[in-house]
């Protein structure tokens, strides 16, 4: 087996390169090899957990399930932020070349939107061994650090990009959206904060802050989203390893709905009647377009990759493109669910969360198993 990596010419086109089989035998993943894609992993696995516990139907087990995968979760985040602490130490070239690529630099929004994805878990399933009041407490540092880190990753990577990086029209792709995400994450993870704020203006502010940072990323993803189309209708799929990329789109749309559906709901209490009304039917009328524009894009992104896998799909750490984007989903159509009563929305919850199932237990056993194999490529080429 061999791993392909996505590598920016000086042109702005994305090549695919593969190493030779005699750089991919018995080679271990060290430090130098670390890049923020990797906290990728930590998103998609965090979130099958927060979504199997907000799934509108009970599945015996499943909350089980969920704990420990959250744990699971936790765990990784704690060692690649160990690992990445070490490798700034230690491999500080490697380290701060990653902001200077015009492809890695953009997985800078994976380490955030990670942080808060577990801090949300502990809040929605960690809370049955933590108990409640620390799990909140936990989750109101990770919110803070990711929100802190995510916000300015919103803003540095795009400057960067916009001030260094040698980008052309075909450039685009769906690690673009990876830095303006997390703010949208934070809308998210932040509302459910929002009860357990003091009441008055500590409370209404953090959700006012938040539906400030729907808009930021929600604006931004449009723009990135246009580009990302118009780069398929002018240029086509691009290069195999990229393909998976093309997923990270239904990340803001599901965190989208996910995030205006808990702003309303917490909105409840918080604000005055009248605007926690507004509040809901905004929740009920965005998600729901916006909803029926993710499952376009679903049907694309599938019929994409299967058409590029009977060729050859390579397999890469852009595979992590498959989970946390179709978590967002899931977990956006569960709050449809729920808010509609409709029982298409159920099923179609459950339909998704089956896909994320799949597709996180495919993608954790292949980076093991190229772990284990020592065949994941050298880091220097930005991985995805």
């Amino acid at each position: 087996m061999t791993l392909a990596t996505v590598a920016a010419r000086s042109d702005g086109k994305y090549v695919t390169t593969t190493p030779p089989p005699t750089a991919l035998r018995h080679r271990s993943v060290g430090l130098a090899d670390l890049g923020p894609n990797w906290f990728a992993g930590v998103m998609g696995t965090g979130i099958v957990a927060t979504a199997a516990v907000t799934l509108p139907v009970h599945v015996p087990g499943l909350r089980g399930f969920a704990l420990a995968v959250w744990v699971l979760a936790s765990f990784l985040l704690v060692s690649l932020i160990y690992a990445t602490a070490a490798q700034w130490l230690r491999h500080p070239f490697a380290a701060r070349a990653h902001l200077s690529d015009p492809v890695m630099s953009h997985f800078y929004g994976a380490p955030p939107m990670a942080v808060l994805t577990v801090g949300a878990g502990a809040i929605l399933v960690g809370r049955d061994v933590l108990g409640l009041r620390l799990a909140v407490d936990l989750d109101w540092v990770m919110w803070l650090i990711g929100t802190a880190t995510g916000l300015a990753v919103a803003a540095v990577v795009p400057y960067v990009a916009f001030t260094r990086h040698d980008t052309k029209p075909d450039s685009a792709f769906g690690g673009w959206l990876m830095p303006v995400v997390p703010p949208m994450v934070s809308a998210s993870t932040g509302a459910l904060l929002v009860p357990y704020a003091a009441a008055g203006q500590l409370r209404e502010t953090l959700l006012a802050s938040c539906y400030c940072m729907f808009g930021l990323s929600l604006f931004a993803s449009v723009v990135i989203i246009g580009l990302i189309w118009g780069r398929l209708m002018q240029h086509k799929v691009g290069s195999p390893a990229a393909v998976p990329t093309l997923w990270i789109v239904l990340g803001p749309l599901g965190q989208s709905i996910t995030a205006a559906g808990l702003m309303a709901t917490a909105a409840r209490g918080t604000l005055p009647t009248v605007d926690a009304d507004g509040a809901a039917a905004m929740a009920m009328l965005f998600g729901l377009t916006t909803w029926g524009f993710a499952v376009l894009w679903l049907t694309v992104a599938i019929a994409v990759t299967a058409r590029t896998a009977r060729a050859h799909l390579p397999f890469s750490l852009t595979w992590w493109s498959f989970a946390f984007p179709v978590g967002a989903l899931v977990t956006g159509t569960n709050g449809l669910a729920v808010r509609t009563g409709l029982a298409f929305f159920a099923g179609a919850s459950v339909l998704l969360y089956a896909l994320l199932v799949v597709a996180w237990l495919t993608v954790f056993a292949r980076t093991l198993s190229a772990i284990a194999m020592g065949t994941l490529p050298a880091s220097a080429a930005p991985l995805q």
